[in-house]
């Protein structure tokens, strides 16, 4: 997260004595406007964010909806109080979380990944608190919502659908020869299943062969890219399960020893962890979807009625250091893509 941003550190009291880790407050950027707060809830109003975990794409989601509850007239420390906790990727903290929010009274919760989402909605059904949900891509086979269209429960937020087409073109265009694409995923993550399942599916389209190794938690991801890659596959594409790309280091060092290039779900993984390129989506602007739709609710909107907003516009990007890892050469249709070297 940027620097400039304040840190708070604090240890949530729990019957367990879990520590859940560093909790970050955000102010929303001073260049954005919001209402009169006489508009808006009084300041009492608590707003708990439980982040899935520590990795680039999550943040962005964060800052994103720090921006659109200020859209709402929303600010922390202003017209309301609002609670971060990074759940760092493990399961029991995320839950200790969401049944804290839930123990201590706040009126909303937004989550941020599916995990973070599906503990929050477990801990908050039954005492009638929203969840709102950021970057969830399957939000229906989570069991979070009865469809995108109508919710009808307890819980409503953003999908984040990503351009398979526009990953599986790109691709291609840059390993012409590729016959075998690997994926590693999470089998408990729905939006992996879901996501493995379209690729297998559109993949044919493009003459290319899915190989794919599941894996239950972190500490299966290591040998999980091993065997992956002792399967022969030609690259790599990473889809946005969250297991894996919080520990997708690991992912990228077993890759770049073996000569095989991975492909990335969105940016961050192209900018900080060394994928070559990526069809990606604005996590930012998925985020500030968020924010605004948790206003809303504060405001009275109904969250059973409040369909998903489903995020789909991309664009390519790629990182020409990292294509040099592997004497890849940018292909002339992604000559107006953007570098994120560059940013």
């Amino acid at each position: 997260m940027k620097s400039s941003k304040k840190i708070v550190c604090s240890v949530l009291a729990l019957s367990m004595a879990v520590c859940l880790g560093a909790c970050s407050k955000t102010a929303a950027p001073a260049d954005s406007t919001a209402p009169e707060a006489s508009a808006v809830a009084a300041a009492d109003v608590k707003i708990g964010i439980l982040q899935y975990a520590t990795h680039a794409s999550l943040f962005d989601c964060y800052t994103g909806i720090i921006e659109g509850l200020k859209n709402e007239g929303y600010v922390d420390g202003e017209t309301c109080t609002i609670e971060y906790v990074d759940g760092q990727g493990e399961a029991e903290t995320n839950s200790l979380a969401a049944s804290n929010f839930v123990s201590n009274g706040f009126d909303i919760i937004i989550a941020i990944a599916t995990p973070s989402a599906t503990a929050s909605y477990a801990a908050a059904k039954d005492a009638g608190i929203p969840v709102v949900f950021s970057a969830c891509s399957d939000p229906v086979g989570a069991g979070l919502v009865e469809s995108l269209e109508a919710p009808n429960t307890g819980a409503t937020g953003t999908s984040d659908s990503l351009n398979f087409d526009g990953q599986l073109k790109m691709i291609r265009a840059f390993l012409p020869e590729a016959k075998k694409i690997g994926v590693l995923y999470t089998t408990s993550e729905a939006n992996s299943v879901s996501q493995l399942a379209t690729l297998t599916e559109m993949a044919p389209d493009y003459g290319f062969e899915i190989v794919s190794v599941g894996v239950t938690d972190a500490s299966e991801v290591a040998t999980g890219a091993a065997a992956l890659i002792a399967k022969g596959v030609d690259c790599i594409n990473n889809l946005t399960d969250n297991n894996v790309v919080n520990n997708l280091s690991v992912v990228t060092n077993a890759a770049d020893a073996a000569g095989i290039p991975i492909f990335g779900s969105e940016q961050q993984q192209v900018a900080q962890y060394g994928c070559v390129a990526s069809e990606t989506l604005d996590y930012v602007a998925l985020g500030v979807t968020t924010g605004e739709m948790a206003g809303q609710i504060l405001k009275g909107a109904d969250i059973k009625t409040l369909p998903v907003s489903v995020i789909t516009d991309s664009k390519p990007v790629y990182s020409l250091i990292n294509l040099a890892k592997f004497k890849l050469e940018l292909p002339t249709d992604y000559a107006s893509a953007t570098n994120v070297d560059e940013k």
